[in-house]
């Protein structure tokens, strides 16, 4: 009977580590289970080069979302599209301006967005107008070193 007992209690406390584990392991991901509280906003770039899904969105130094996914454009088909995930308790105007950015001198690549004036503000799923693509070092390089610099 003290044996059944004591089995009982072991794996009672293994249950309870086990979802410790899982629940700090999701919040160090910072992994979503439901979906999170987000909405979606897709902002169209010549050329996303180095920018990954997982990328944080920032609004003044702040990270308010990250980027969900980054498809080609199917009717341009010489386009990207960054699909950007934003926290819900955060409003972006309709002028703002998304650029892609890279953190320090050869850091990840993120998404900066720089609200306007307007006051009207963007919904689920609609497009962000103004964009400013990644800087290519490589492409300045090469025009400095043809001579071909404007």
């Amino acid at each position: 009977m003290n044996m059944v007992k004591l089995e009982m209690m072991v794996g009672t406390f293994m249950l309870i580590g086990i979802l410790c584990l899982g629940y700090v392991s999701i919040k160090l991901g910072k992994m979503e289970i439901m979906g999170g509280d987000f909405y979606t906003v897709v902002a169209s770039f010549d050329s996303v080069s180095g920018l990954k899904p997982g990328a944080k969105v920032e609004v003044a130094g702040v990270e308010v979302g990250k980027v969900d996914r980054i498809a080609l454009d199917p009717k341009s088909g010489d386009r990207a599209l960054a699909y950007l995930k934003i926290q819900s308790g955060v409003k972006i105007t309709d002028d703002v301006i998304a650029s892609v950015r890279t953190s320090g001198i050869i850091g990840d690549k993120f998404i900066k967005l720089r609200p306007g004036g307007s006051e009207t503000m963007l919904k689920n799923n609609d497009k962000i107008r103004e964009t400013e693509s990644a800087i290519d070092i490589e492409e300045l390089i090469s025009k400095f070193i043809h001579g071909k610099i404007e």
